[in-house]
């Protein structure tokens, strides 16, 4: 039997029509998967902006725009605005406070509240002195009779300490330093040659060293300004002494009063308040410190032939700092600034071990002011978000001061 040709040409249009119809059906399906999926791409990307948003407020960071299609072939009108967020990882040590390697318990601003910061100190002093000294009598302004003395001294003195300063509040820090001391004293008293007939007897020489430990630091300082809207972080410090070194007025003496041992403190009680300026302007940082150093008078008993010591009132002293710290990135900082310190003289209450006619009784006598001036180098590298160098060098720049101080200080913090 034979089938018609019209009939043949239905049944194949039927059966186009059919797989046409599963085809439409399928891209339906599939379109409206794809919208389904399109919505959970918006609902995605709204959250995540958000998160941006959020993260970016709260670290308050310079921020540059991000496009983050990422090729997902969602249409541009779909697309949620995108948020400027910052791209890549900050460095761990990015919000570090500033520190100063110049300076030494004012060098940065006040330890975060809950925040231990333990630091190790390396301190090394070296100073020199010759003068030229005359014992006799002047008989006019240019005719001296007696002897010309020339005076050398020289002292080195090593400092290993340990410190700690702990965040108490917002503002407030309080802080301790323990410091083990190595001393070295040596000097020649030498008389000019000419001035006396017996050059050699008269020369003395006398060296000694020691090691112990040294006078505690206890600090407080708050924080009066933090820093904002241009402002400089303004710091109040508070600094006292407690002499538990050994006093040089408790040291061993022969019958010339040489000290036959060291001293590894001063032998005083003293309270210093001062200020503390540190002004950020990127990539420099200003710095100024000003402050007073009262020393408390002590009653001693103590012989230094030929006289004896009753008691000693050691000057106060104005102390006063400024300078400058370049960045060169965020790890490495370079200080150069100035110190003086003017300290006012001395007063000795003393007596002969002999009296005399003309002096018969006590008599207090008040030692020169001194006036100690230093340039200052440093550096500051931070080696990790917990822990920095710091590294300091003060050169004399006037008569009374040391030659040579250079100090090595690593804090950690925990």
């Amino acid at each position: 039997m034979l089938t018609h040709p019209a009939h043949a040409q239905q049944s194949d249009a039927a059966a186009i029509r059919a797989e046409l119809d599963r085809a439409m059906a399928m891209i339906a399906q599939q379109q409206e998967q794809l919208d389904r999926q399109r919505g959970e791409i918006a609902e995605m990307r709204r959250r995540l902006d958000t998160a941006y948003a959020s993260a970016a407020v709260a670290t308050d960071a310079p921020a540059v725009s991000a496009d983050r299609d990422g090729g997902s072939g969602v249409s541009p009108a779909a697309d949620a605005p995108v948020p400027l967020v910052r791209v890549g990882q900050a460095p761990e040590d990015e919000d570090q406070p500033i520190e100063i390697a110049v300076l030494d318990n004012t060098s940065s601003v006040v330890t975060p509240r809950g925040r231990l910061i333990a630091e190790a100190q390396l301190d090394y002093t070296r100073a020199d002195r010759s003068r030229a000294v005359f014992r006799g009598v002047r008989l006019a302004e240019v005719v001296l009779i007696g002897v010309f003395d020339i005076n050398e001294s020289r002292q080195d003195v090593l400092t290993g300490s340990i410190g700690m300063r702990y965040g108490v509040a917002d503002r407030l820090e309080i802080g301790a330093r323990l410091p083990l001391v190595y001393r070295s004293d040596s000097s020649i008293i030498a008389p000019v040659p000419g001035s006396t007939n017996n050059d050699g007897a008269r020369t003395i020489e006398n060296s000694v060293n020691g090691f112990g430990l040294g006078d505690l630091e206890v600090t407080a300082r708050y924080q009066l300004i933090d820093g904002r809207n241009g402002a400089p972080y303004v710091i109040a410090n508070l600094q006292g002494v407690f002499p538990t070194g050994s006093s040089p007025f408790a040291v061993s003496r022969d019958e010339l009063g040489r000290a036959e041992e060291v001293a590894t403190g001063a032998g005083f009680y003293s309270i210093s308040p001062s200020l503390t300026a540190i002004l950020p302007s990127d990539p420099v940082v200003l710095f100024g410190t000003l402050g007073y150093n009262v020393n408390v008078a002590r009653s001693i008993d103590t012989v230094i032939p030929p006289v004896r010591v009753s008691r000693i009132d050691p000057g106060d002293a104005i102390t006063a700092s400024a300078g400058i710290g370049i960045s060169f990135n965020q790890r490495t900082t370079v200080n150069l600034g100035y110190a003086h310190n003017w300290a006012f003289g001395t007063r000795t209450t003393t007596a002969l071990l002999d009296p005399t006619p003309a002096w018969p009784d006590t008599r207090d006598i008040v030692s020169r002011d001194l006036q100690l001036g230093r340039l200052l180098f440093g550096v500051t590298y931070r080696i990790s978000d917990r822990t920095s160098l710091n590294w300091a060098v003060e050169v004399g720049a006037t008569e009374d001061s040391p030659d040579l101080r250079t100090i090595l200080r690593v804090p950690f913090a925990f």
